[in-house]
């Protein structure tokens, strides 16, 4: 099996495109909430590679600053290419770093709008169990004041 057919048969049981008229409440309930789960850890994710992000801004600017030096101090070529090629393993690992946090804060808004969908999917379904005449609401009299 595809990692993506995985992907895809998880994503179609948390985020379905309909629901059936007689799903119960606590089914629509139960849904909510993993979907709900599923995007604060997403952004709670997309938080922590941000904050690594950030954390590592101060190591890269001293190492940049380092191999800047290197490279204008090199005697040789030999030097200046190993300086050229430490910064240049630098920037790599910026790149990595800027990736993984783009990956991580699509993730959560995918996740987010994933969620808002198949909450509007859920709303259309309550309103009409609510609607219907065998389950919506129904009058009762009722007794105030204990008379």
């Amino acid at each position: 099996m595809r990692p993506f057919n995985q992907i895809d048969q998880a994503f179609g049981r948390s985020y379905p495109q309909t629901y059936a008229g007689s799903t119960s409440s606590q089914q629509l309930t139960g849904d909510a909430q993993t979907r709900w789960q599923n995007s604060l850890a997403a952004y709670q994710d997309a938080l922590r590679v941000q904050a690594g992000v950030v954390q590592a801004l101060d190591t890269s600017r001293a190492e940049t600053s380092g191999l800047v030096s290197s490279s204008q101090s090199a005697v040789g070529i030999l030097q200046a290419s190993q300086a050229g090629n430490q910064l240049i393993a630098l920037q790599t690992r910026q790149l990595v770093d800027l990736t993984a946090l783009i990956a991580a804060q699509s993730r959560a808004q995918s996740l987010d709008g994933a969620r808002l969908t198949a909450n509007h999917e859920q709303a259309r379904v309550q309103l009409n169990q609510f609607l219907s005449t065998s389950r919506g609401y129904q009058p009762q009299a009722v007794q105030m004041f204990h008379q």
